[in-house]
């Protein structure tokens, strides 16, 4: 039976190795935004001189948004490829980002709201620059949809603050529970 029980916990822990081609699909979708963002960049230059300061400040938002996005899927790339797949083993490269390596689930759930909350804030800021083009209605909605975003975001942040309280609470518990016993003995 023990043999059969290490068998499926191999086989488990092996199934993690599932994940890297969705990772390796993100990475692609990173460079499938790099074409757009040349797009848009390239497609500004033209028309440089002949746009109003609006316009441009327009096109540079959506540049903003792509880079946005981009980070964010790198950042959900290494730290969910470290989380669920494997440890990405470059510790003495000069490049390496300070925060690879140390950003754990609740750490993600965070910097992803955070970058949502830009994206949508970036959105709401281009609505606003293009009112002509909005009912009141639609700026309802988007003001709406970020607010909750927002709340969404203040939410989780509590969440795991009250978490890690817990944690700390617990683990202090038991190192006393531990001074405890040895001074018992």
């Amino acid at each position: 039976m023990k043999k059969i029980e290490n068998s499926l916990e191999d086989l488990l822990f092996r199934s993690r190795w599932l994940l890297a081609p969705f990772y390796g699909g993100l990475v692609i979708g990173i460079f499938l935004l790099l074409l757009k963002f040349g797009q848009e960049f390239f497609a500004l230059i033209p028309n440089l001189f002949d746009s109003s300061l609006k316009d441009i400040i327009l096109h540079i938002l959506i540049l903003i948004d792509i880079t946005l996005i981009a980070n964010l899927l790198l950042i959900f790339v290494f730290s969910g490829y470290e989380t669920f797949v494997s440890k990405i083993d470059n510790e003495n490269h000069e490049d390496r980002p300070t925060w690879m390596g140390t950003v754990d689930f609740s750490e993600l759930k965070i910097k992803l709201f955070g970058s949502i909350i830009a994206i949508s804030g970036i959105e709401l800021l281009k609505a606003f620059m293009t009112l002509d083009k909005h009912t009141n209605e639609q700026l309802a909605w988007s003001v709406g949809i970020h607010l909750t975003f927002i709340t969404s975001g203040l939410l989780f942040a509590i969440m795991d603050k009250i978490s890690a309280q817990a944690k700390k609470i617990e683990c202090e518990a038991h190192e006393a529970e531990k001074k405890q016993s040895i001074h018992l003995e």
